[in-house]
């Protein structure tokens, strides 16, 4: 056996390893992200409990997975990743209109790249804590990439 086969022998026996190592992480930030909204009480108005539903949404999907081990729960993961994403960046936009309208409010002459640095900067809410949604998702996503569940499906497809 030469030693580039052994090191692809190596690589693929690591996948498993680095799957459940990123599944655990996802996982943990989920957790984390979500008993932090809760602390905090992010759930004062409709758009506050979307990511909430998410994380809840993606527990019930993993715990799924884990018990079924099927294709079907690995879509549904991947396209709540993509939600995931996609709350995040609208999360890091109403974080920053609120923080812009709050620093209006306190400085009606501040503009321009004040104006942005001020709310960016923002603490309440924080502007970039919706970011963490994005991270999730990247990361569940990189839990799903080129699967084996999914990989023998498409294995499947291709055979007359």
């Amino acid at each position: 056996m030469s030693d580039s086969t052994k090191q692809v022998d190596t690589d693929t026996a690591a996948l498993p390893v680095i799957r459940k190592f990123l599944l655990i992480l996802f996982l943990l930030g989920t957790v984390g992200a979500g008993s932090e909204l809760l602390l905090i009480e992010h759930t004062e108005e409709k758009f506050q409990l979307i990511p909430l539903a998410l994380m809840g949404l993606s527990l019930v999907v993993v715990i799924w997975f884990v018990v079924g081990k099927g294709p079907a729960s690995l879509r549904i993961f991947q396209q709540t990743m993509i939600l995931f994403i996609m709350s995040g960046f609208t999360g890091q936009w109403l974080h920053y209109k609120a923080n812009t309208e709050f620093e209006l409010e306190m400085y009606p002459t501040l503009g321009g790249l004040d104006l942005f640095w001020e709310a960016i900067k923002g603490s309440t809410p924080p502007t970039l804590a919706p970011g963490t949604m994005i991270l999730l998702g990247l990361l569940g996503l990189a839990f799903t990439y080129k699967h084996p569940v999914l990989s023998a499906i498409s294995k499947r497809k291709q055979k007359p």
